[in-house]
């Protein structure tokens, strides 16, 4: 099955059941899939930053602000249905400890993409967020699952639910 690779910036969709689409070292960045598993339908962003400050015509897809509404566009236009529309986040680390709390990119990054769902009307099922290590994430739209690698760890399904849905890895700890 090949694999979609969303570098920083991008964000893609697929109906395809022979593809999946996968994000790569997420630091502080927010891997955000979206899912309508009846539908077979996927969408993946990888948010650098919280928001553009009204800027950000060139890669625009970076922001939270200007990608979560463009994801959700793009999955609808697909044939998602927006009412069975399933969010995982994955990301939203401290990768810079020494840096002063005011500058935790990763934390401001999550709670952006959280209130830009929530606008919506979109749940968060599953999130590994938090924490000091990089992430990747992979979905798979034909399963209607998501699964995460922590550096140096093993891939874990986060969606379906799991025993680590609706609670960042922060929380678990």
């Amino acid at each position: 099955m090949p694999d979609t690779l969303v570098s920083m910036g991008e964000l893609a969709v697929t109906d395809a059941h022979d593809e999946r689409l996968v994000t790569l070292g997420l630091g502080s960045c927010i891997g955000l899939a979206l899912l309508d598993r009846r539908a077979g339908i996927a969408g993946l962003a990888h948010i650098v930053l919280p928001d553009s400050g009204g800027n950000g015509l060139l890669n625009q897809f970076k922001f939270a602000d200007r990608a979560v509404p463009e994801l959700i566009d793009r999955v609808v236009a697909l044939g998602a249905r927006r009412s069975m529309l399933d969010a995982v986040l994955v990301g939203g680390a401290s990768m810079f400890a020494a840096i002063v709390s005011t500058m935790e990119i990763g934390a401001r990054n999550e709670n952006a993409v959280r209130n830009a769902l929530a606008a919506r009307h979109i749940a968060v099922s599953g999130a590994a967020t938090g924490g000091a290590r990089g992430r990747s994430i992979r979905v798979d739209p034909a399963a209607g699952t998501v699964t995460f690698r922590e550096a140096g760890g093993v891939d874990t399904q986060l969606h379906p639910a799991t025993k680590l849905s609706n609670r960042t890895l922060q929380e678990v700890a």
